[in-house]
């Protein structure tokens, strides 16, 4: 019997326009209610921007945030769990970042702090605008980030995401931040593809990206330190997700379910994979059919 439900975000339970279908949440319900499970969203995002989606849910308790730098308890209001970059280490990031001239921007447990609309924060964005202003992710738009962390005095900092439209160039920065020693360094071989709504039409945003966190950062790794405080075996997790920061969760959970249109590393990897993507209910639905074939 599975006992926690870990689903990824973005690409998984969310579709295409960053939001959570009435459908699915109406199955995820059902889940927490009928099967008494403990449902986890964990996600690369910011905490605040996780905490909003799993109040659309409702009967959340805990959220993983940063890809693993964070879990937070929804019901107590609490950091439980954190591993967060140092500001130092950060800005060490930033200048290679400013001084290569490739986009970057920073998120940290409260907001995303950037210089600019793009990539990923245009896509985050571009969801605010459908949310009401409570349910929106923060965006902090500086003129320059690398000087706004110096004179920060206190910054609780989950991951920086690095991003360019530019293969070659993205690869060469990427070789550089490598060489920082005790951060991680995500490897992504393939483009980030989004949709954003602009009226009536569809527009994509495709962009290279890497997402660096502390060393050893990883969504199993928080993961780990929940079930073992849950008093719940690796063999009892569900792990759902499509990309490689859902690599490890997929790889050692009791069930690891890949989302259909899956990084093709993820699907290899994968105990099962949905029968429909995430514009079509496909993380649900499927979970669904798992549980019920349990019970």
């Amino acid at each position: 019997m599975h006992k926690l439900v870990a689903i990824d975000l973005d690409g998984t339970l969310l579709n295409k326009n960053g939001i959570i279908t009435n459908k699915t949440k109406q199955i995820l319900n059902q889940i927490i209610k009928e099967k008494q499970i403990q449902i986890v969203l964990a996600s690369g995002r910011p905490i605040d921007s996780i905490k909003t989606i799993s109040k659309e849910i409702g009967n959340l308790q805990y959220l993983i945030a940063g890809n693993g730098a964070a879990i937070y308890d929804i019901q107590k209001e609490e950091i439980i769990y954190q591993k967060f970059l140092k500001k130092q280490k950060a800005i060490q990031i930033a200048k290679i970042c400013e001084e290569n001239s490739i986009y970057y921007n920073i998120y940290t447990s409260k907001e995303i702090i950037t210089n600019k609309l793009k990539c990923n924060v245009l896509v985050y964005h571009k969801e605010n605008q459908m949310k009401s202003e409570k349910n929106k992710t923060k965006i902090n738009i500086v003129e320059n980030v690398e000087k706004y962390l110096q004179e920060k005095e206190e910054v609780e900092i989950l991951k920086i995401t690095v991003c360019d439209e530019n293969e070659t160039i993205f690869k060469s920065i990427l070789q550089k931040l490598k060489k920082i020693k005790g951060i991680e360094v995500l490897e992504i071989s393939h483009m980030s593809r989004k949709i954003i709504q602009q009226g009536t039409n569809e527009i994509p945003i495709n962009y290279f990206y890497t997402e660096i966190t502390l060393k050893d950062i990883d969504k199993w790794n928080a993961i780990e330190f929940l079930i073992n405080k849950l008093n719940i075996k690796k063999e009892e997790v569900i792990a759902i997700g499509d990309n490689l920061n859902d690599k490890k969760m997929i790889e050692n959970s009791g069930h690891g379910m890949a989302m259909k249109g899956s990084t093709p590393e993820i699907t290899k990897i994968a105990n099962s994979v949905t029968n429909f993507d995430n514009n079509h209910d496909g993380a649900a639905e499927k979970l669904l059919e798992i549980l019920n074939n349990e019970y």
